[in-house]
């Protein structure tokens, strides 16, 4: 009996033993891989792989769900990957363990989903950071002044109304155009030069024919603004526009007006807010110059690319482009009818301009009761030179598909006498802003005495400016109430 116990004994010691021995090596097995899953994806993250450590990275999140290195590291590949809702996710996590490089990155989710005073505060935390271990923030501290200015642009959106979208690929934009004669004509460099070299450009030619604007790169490999005229039968006399024009990074798809004078373009540089930004400047004739550029406001600029702004003057019309919340290879062409007085979104809700401004959707710019169906077959219509303009000296939308273009159109008494000081205020508006625009060039190249004499005028008109602007808008709701009362009254 004793015997057969201790065979009972030893066999059960023994299946003990084998299970113990099996678990413990696929423990170590398991800790082999993790060991070596870990490395291998922290090699694919500091080689800039980050689609091929993702899926590493995920496997151990799920497992060490508050491990903040790891969530910091899939946060990151997160983003890197376009999945901002996952990299927020994640790099909250890591930023509440304040690990260093969650607060550069969660700064760049919220910089591209429009909480530019968020991204703020993260880069003013990860700058705090840089100083402490004495390294240098030079970057970051350029990159929190474009957050700062993004949000200011944000706060002074303008109010757009956006009437069409296409989302096309990158590679055939223009075909989303269909310019009046009178307006020029657009091609791609390749096309009008007849080259197979590839470069990522824009023609414009004006309706005389005998100009041309376009952008190519430098001996610096940096894309330049050029322009060239007709001499005889060829093309020549090649110009580059100057350097307070032209920037030190990439400036590229200039468009004219019909003044010949008036210049949008896209450029990496000049303050951009995010890769390309439209900008506009203007030829001085007098002195042979151009104005200090001006970047447009939001919804125009963005922090993805915006470019090619186009005016069709004849079809009081516009387009630009955008690769805003796009996959690769594709933009979106907007079409949008001109705010020539650049009147602000009258709204303190700050959600509501960030989506206004990021283009959530573009119904939302809609005043209720609006029908453009008109205006975008006339987007898609060719207009040949001399065919009469559409007579508009503005556009007044009362609702319900009654838009007025002309003091003679509206019923109201009332409502005439207001929108007559609307047309007023925006005439007077228009006067301070070109006479800013002369004092502000004659600011630039004057010496230090002249800038002294001409900065209390400047400053003066600016306050004038400021305090007009919510005018006209304030007039127009009074006349288009005292219009409605009126319409409903003769029912």
């Amino acid at each position: 009996m004793k015997r057969i116990f201790h065979r009972i004994q030893r066999n059960t010691m023994k299946g003990i033993s084998s299970k113990l021995f099996y678990t413990l090596g696929v423990a170590l097995l398991c800790g082999n891989l993790h060991a070596q899953s870990l490395a291998e994806a922290k090699k694919l993250y500091e080689e800039g792989k980050y689609a091929e450590a993702k899926p590493a990275f995920e496997r151990l999140v799920k497992q060490a769900p508050n491990n903040s290195s790891y969530n910091q590291w899939y946060g990151v590949c997160c983003y890197e990957t376009g999945d901002l809702a996952g990299a927020e996710k994640h790099l909250a996590k890591a930023v509440k363990r304040k690990v260093q490089e969650s607060y550069r990155y969660m700064a760049e989710v919220y910089y591209r989903t429009y909480r530019f005073d968020q991204a703020v505060e993260m880069l003013e935390e990860y700058i705090a950071i840089l100083n402490k271990k004495k390294k240098d923030p030079q970057a970051f501290e350029a990159r929190l002044e474009e957050a700062e200015n993004a949000q200011r642009m944000v706060e002074k959106a303008e109010d757009v109304q956006i009437i069409d979208s296409l989302v096309v690929d990158k590679a055939d934009f223009l075909s989303a155009y269909t310019l009046s004669e009178e307006s020029g004509t657009l091609a791609t460099y390749q096309d009008f030069f007849q080259t197979p070299d590839t470069v990522r450009s824009t023609v414009y030619e004006n309706q005389k024919g005998d100009k041309i604007y376009y952008a190519k790169p430098a001996e610096d490999g940096h894309y330049y603004l050029f322009t060239q005229s007709l001499l005889m039968d060829k093309w020549g006399d090649e110009k580059r526009l100057p350097m307070n024009v032209n920037s030190e990074d990439n400036d590229n798809y200039p468009f004219v007006l019909s003044d010949g004078i008036t210049i949008y373009y896209a450029s990496e540089g000049n303050g951009s807010i995010g890769g390309y930004d439209l900008f506009v400047t203007r030829y001085n004739t007098n002195s042979d110059s151009y104005l200090a550029p001006e970047q447009l406001s939001m919804p125009f600029n963005s922090p993805y690319n915006d470019f090619l702004m186009v005016y069709d003057e004849v079809k009081q019309l516009g387009w630009f482009v955008s690769d805003r919340f796009q996959p690769d290879g594709k933009v979106c062409v907007y079409l949008f009818i001109p705010n020539p007085d650049h009147k602000r979104l009258d709204s303190e809700n700050i959600e509501w301009k960030r989506s206004r401004a990021a283009i959530t959707a573009i119904r939302d710019s809609w005043p209720e009761g609006a029908d453009y169906t008109g205006q975008i077959e006339l987007a898609h219509t060719e207009i040949p030179y001399g065919e009469k303009k559409v007579e508009k000296d503005f556009e007044f939308i009362i609702g319900n598909g009654i838009v007025y273009y002309t003091l003679d159109e509206i019923h109201s008494p009332e409502a005439k006498k207001y929108y007559s000081k609307v047309v007023a205020l925006k005439k007077q508006i228009a006067e301070i802003n070109q006479k800013l625009d002369g004092m502000r060039a004659d600011y630039t190249k004057g010496n230090a005495a002249r800038k002294e004499q001409l900065k209390t005028s400047i400053l003066d008109a600016e306050q004038q400016l400021d305090n007009l602007l919510g005018q006209p808008e304030e007039q127009e709701k009074l006349a288009r109430n005292a219009e409605i009362k009126y319409l409903k009254n003769k029912r």
